[in-house]
């Protein structure tokens, strides 16, 4: 692994840049970090039985996606709020009919208020499908697969494509300078002390049940990779 000013880079095999994924998602874990952001990144972060063209395209393209917008956290769609700005534009006629002038600006306020979120909904929508195309057909085939957020900004590649076995190149920056720092420490003290590491893989516990006519192993609640 190499350590830089732009993060922790490895350059290896699949399992090898899983393996360096999953070291940085235990040391962050190890540093008591946790919420949405975490869960963000362990989502991304290549797994063992994923594809590079595939899985971790399609979940680039979903988390470079464009944020929602508050008329969609508000469960309501481009038509609803434009029913509702004719809605409070009546109103606001109605209260200039009864000289009611702040009332009638007012409504008529929101009636723009209203039509502003309609149209943002709208344009949110049309860039998503415009984004899962480009990031999934074109963009990934120009530029590394790429994650960001306020915990980690992360880019991984194929590299050396010859006739050789494939290789792959995983870099992850942790944001905040003095959580980079207890993270590098605790992957200095993996490489150390750590003779193995047991790389996290996709159970397949319904081929054993069938085959055996056993019930399979509970998982635990929150499994992490083992190591020795």
């Amino acid at each position: 692994m190499e350590e830089s000013v732009s993060g922790f880079k490895l350059r290896g095999d699949w399992g090898d840049i899983v393996e360096h994924g999953e070291r940085i998602t235990e040391a962050l874990r190890e540093a008591d970090v946790s919420g949405t952001a975490y869960e963000e990144w362990d989502e991304w972060r290549p797994k063992s039985h994923e594809r590079l063209g595939e899985d971790v395209s399609e979940k680039t393209a979903e988390q470079a996606s464009v944020n929602e917008g508050k008329g969609e956290k508000a469960g309501k769609a481009p038509d609803d709020d434009l029913k509702t700005a004719g809605e409070k534009i009546t109103e606001s006629y109605e209260k200039l009919e009864e000289e009611k002038t702040d009332e009638a600006v007012g409504k008529w306020q929101d009636s723009v208020s209203y039509v502003a979120r309609a149209a943002d909904s709208a344009s949110r929508k049309a860039i998503r499908k415009v984004e899962d195309t480009v990031y999934q057909k074109v963009m990934t085939q120009l530029a590394p697969y790429y994650f960001d957020n306020d915990l980690v900004s992360a880019n991984v590649q194929r590299v050396g494509r010859g006739n050789g076995d494939p290789e792959f190149v995983l870099e992850v920056n942790v944001n905040d300078d003095d959580l980079k720092s207890k993270v590098s420490e605790k992957l200095a003290t993996y490489e150390s002390e750590i003779d193995r590491w047991h790389v996290d893989t996709e159970k397949r516990t319904d081929t054993v049940e069938a085959a055996e006519g056993v019930e399979p192993p509970k998982e635990p609640e929150e499994p992490t990779s083992k190591t020795t």
